[in-house]
């Protein structure tokens, strides 16, 4: 065997170890198994470990975008680590484009339901990396599903009227670009050509709930995208996916968790009605008189939440920052405990 096929095999076998090394016992892995609420400096995210066949498996949540799987977890000295890969097209000085990889790297440790510990994303460039420090939670087992039909409810709350008062940016220093004219919410995050990106605001309720029923109507134009965050933590998808493959990106979806079971969505720009209940950690959703999602359990927070506490009351938030949508007929029912 050469050299070059000696150290091809070494690091095959290297990377297979650390990919693929089975579980001893006592080696503290039970330590980090289940789900967790992460706490970073720049937002919110959300992990979940598991041992499958005799090995570790993950996924996790890195502040925004999607859950997705990750690309390492292992348990070294104690910590826990687990990395992420993304990668991105460079261009060359010869005009050839390659593909450039970072991988990011959490690490965690600590006794109990607490951990801490520090993310790091090394810079494109090579030099040096941006660190946040981060803690998390376990997350409680999600209850078993609550019988809807038994759920008291309390006087409706009208959360819309003739203007923005009861609402605010979630965002203080962005740009507004939410409006009421005539009893809809109209946002327009216009953007001028030739001009620098105006980084417009999502808009929150002043006030906070716990579990509720909120019907609403919606309007989203050709290609446009919004969200509605229940409780500042969950968001239920707002976009024109209609005629798409079922997807939980999909209108109605929760985002990237739960995928709706048909699809209900009319064509972009019609009125479209939800009709959503958030119940002990579960979600329904019945978008234009079809039931989507039904009762089914949520295991953690979505991209863009303002707390990685699923615990604690929380406002209406409507995602500005990504196209024009409108919505009208804005109507939340609390549920008495």
């Amino acid at each position: 065997m050469n050299t070059f096929k000696r150290i091809t095999t070494l690091l095959f076998a290297f990377v297979l170890f650390f990919n693929f090394s089975p579980l001893i016992a006592g080696d503290g892995t039970e330590l980090y198994l289940g789900r967790w609420a992460l706490h970073f400096d720049g937002g919110m995210g959300w992990l979940e470990v598991r041992q499958e066949d005799g090995y570790l498996d993950a996924d996790l949540l890195w502040v925004g975008g999607s859950v997705t799987p990750v690309a390492n977890v292992y348990i070294a000295n104690g910590k826990l680590i687990v990395t992420r890969t993304s990668t991105s097209a460079l261009g060359n000085n010869d005009g050839k484009k390659r593909v450039h990889t970072i991988t990011m790297t959490l690490e965690l440790e600590g006794k109990g339901d607490h951990l801490i510990g520090k993310m790091t994303r090394p810079d494109k460039n090579g030099v040096g990396a941006e660190i946040n420090y981060v803690h998390a939670n376990r997350i409680p087992p999600v209850p078993p599903a609550p019988s809807l039909d038994q759920v008291k409810y309390g006087k409706p709350v009208t959360l819309l009227g003739d203007d923005l008062t009861g609402w605010r940016l979630l965002e203080p220093d962005r740009v507004n670009g939410w409006k009421v004219e005539k009893g809809v919410l109209i946002n327009n995050p216009e953007q001028k050509e030739g001009e620098p990106h105006i980084h417009y605001g999502n808009l929150r309720t002043d006030a906070e709930f716990e579990d509720f029923n909120l019907k609403l109507s919606v309007n989203v134009p050709e290609g446009s995208n919004s969200g509605i965050y229940l409780r500042g933590i969950y968001e239920v998808q707002v976009m024109d996916s209609y005629g798409k493959k079922l997807d939980s990106h999909n209108m109605g979806a929760l985002y990237s968790r739960i995928t709706p079971s048909e699809n209900a969505e009319k064509k972009a720009g019609k009125w479209q009605k939800m009709d959503i209940t958030l119940c002990d950690r579960h979600l329904t959703v019945i978008l234009n008189g079809k039931k989507i999602v039904d009762n089914q359990p949520i295991e953690g927070v979505t991209g863009g939440a303002i707390t990685s506490d699923e615990f604690k009351p929380g406002p209406i938030y409507l995602q500005g920052d990504h196209g024009n949508v409108s919505y009208k007929d804005i109507v939340l029912t609390p549920i008495i405990r």
